[in-house]
């Protein structure tokens, strides 16, 4: 189990409860979305994921192996290798080439020189960016960015993949080619956790599917498309 979260309360940044009662989990190879409208707790639930976070109170509260209620901050950047995380708005370093973005990972994280420009390689294969080495953020499309803040996400080979929004700034086709993408990431093991409003991805690529609604979560895989999930909602 890499995420279980048993009657857990998720706070937002200003202190506030969000989300209260929460009942989570997240397998290998598994492909959970997470639906609601704007503010109902899907980026603060996804940050305790990644120790954005702390939970304080639950009846339990692990993210890979580790008791959230008792994690030590010195032990975050560890598990977080063991994470891929990807944002809406990408948050690629402006000022370095593709090539350079990943590398900075990979010497941050301690890969050996001689190793670096193979991982490199690799991942950017696996996205079919290996020809945009060497441009900068600039002058790649909204999806060529993405697709690199993925191969950002895969560098470490990770046991799991957050994304907050990671198609919300993408055209249809592009947001479908990115699907693609993690799509078949979960299929080789890793599992993937999404937080999304386009509402016609889970028709196109099935998940587990939960939503946040007036302070809890629910999973509705059975019954999401009988929902409206809108910012007006």
């Amino acid at each position: 189990m890499l995420v279980n979260y048993k009657n857990a309360t998720i706070y937002q940044q200003n202190g506030s409860p969000v989300l209260t009662h929460v009942d989570f989990k997240l397998d290998e190879g598994e492909f959970v979305y997470l639906i609601g409208r704007v503010g109902s707790g899907k980026s603060s639930l996804l940050k305790t994921i990644y120790f954005e976070l702390d939970i304080d109170e639950a009846d339990e509260a692990t993210v890979l192996g580790k008791d959230l209620k008792t994690l030590h901050r010195r032990d975050i950047p560890k598990l977080r290798r063991q994470m891929g995380i990807i944002f809406q708005d990408f948050q690629l370093l402006a000022d370095r080439t593709v090539y350079k973005n990943l590398r900075f990972v990979l010497r941050a994280t301690g890969w050996k020189k001689s190793e670096v420009d193979d991982r490199i390689e690799e991942v950017l294969k696996l996205v079919g960016m290996q020809d945009k080495m060497l441009c900068l953020p600039h002058e790649l499309s909204g999806g060529e960015q993405q697709r690199v803040a993925i191969a950002r996400a895969l560098l470490n080979s990770p046991k799991m993949i957050v994304a907050d929004e990671p198609t919300g700034n993408l055209d249809p086709e592009t947001a479908a080619n990115i699907m693609e993408i993690l799509r078949h990431i979960a299929q080789t093991g890793t599992a993937v956790v999404m937080s999304t409003h386009n509402m016609p991805l889970l028709d196109k690529y099935p998940g587990n599917v939960y939503r946040c609604y007036e302070g809890k979560l629910e999973e509705v895989t059975g019954d999401y498309n009988k929902m409206k999930i809108s910012e007006e909602e």
